[in-house]
């Protein structure tokens, strides 16, 4: 199976854990039933749409996941599920990153760059196992549905999206974040569903 990468915008919820002294950033890697425009061609007129389908994650081997800025080979691991400081958690809503940052050069200056909003999408490198595909000739447009996926490689804190839906913030005002957070998935949901009507 080929390793693929997808993007997504993120707005960073940072805090430092009171508890621990930590640097902890937490958010959403991956977001269910949101289909995305991946691709339109201006030839043929179709929208290339792809969704991660709610279940997606069951299954997925994420024992060795790390995470980085930028997904770079030569990045530094600055969390990883091994040792605990990363976990993963596939909710109702999506894949949730919760990373304690490692105390180095790198992760102070992530965490600051996250915390002031200059670093605020994710993205997760994975392999796919399953997947299915719609057309709709009227609409012109393909919709390919992620159904299982394999191994998540790492997940990644990032500068360019290609979903628009992810999340991630320091956590010092998680409830602050996820009065947000669904606040923003309402909107986020009319505007797609404006979208996807107008197709």
């Amino acid at each position: 199976m080929d390793k693929e990468i997808r993007q997504m915008t993120m707005k960073p919820l940072l805090r430092s854990d009171e508890a621990g002294g930590g640097m902890v950033v937490e958010g959403y890697a991956a977001v269910f039933e949101s289909p995305t425009v991946l691709y339109e061609s201006e030839y043929s007129g179709y929208q290339y749409l792809e969704q991660i389908t709610r279940g997606a994650f069951d299954g997925a081997d994420m024992s060795r996941t790390v995470f980085k800025y930028n997904h770079g080979d030569n990045a530094l691991v600055l969390a990883r599920t091994s040792n605990g400081s990363l976990k993963l958690e596939a909710d109702e809503h999506g894949l949730k990153v919760t990373a304690t940052l490692a105390e180095t050069t790198a992760g102070r200056d992530l965490y600051t760059l996250i915390r002031g909003g200059y670093i605020d999408k994710m993205s997760f490198a994975f392999t796919v196992d399953a997947t299915t595909t719609a057309q709709d000739d009227k609409a012109k447009r393909y919709l390919r549905s992620i159904d299982k996926i394999g191994t998540v490689y790492d997940v990644a804190a990032v500068d360019f999206p290609a979903y628009d839906d992810t999340e991630i913030e320091a956590r010092s005002g998680s409830a602050d974040f996820f009065k947000r957070l669904d606040a923003k998935r309402i909107e986020d949901r009319k505007r797609r569903l404006k979208l996807l009507a107008s197709l």
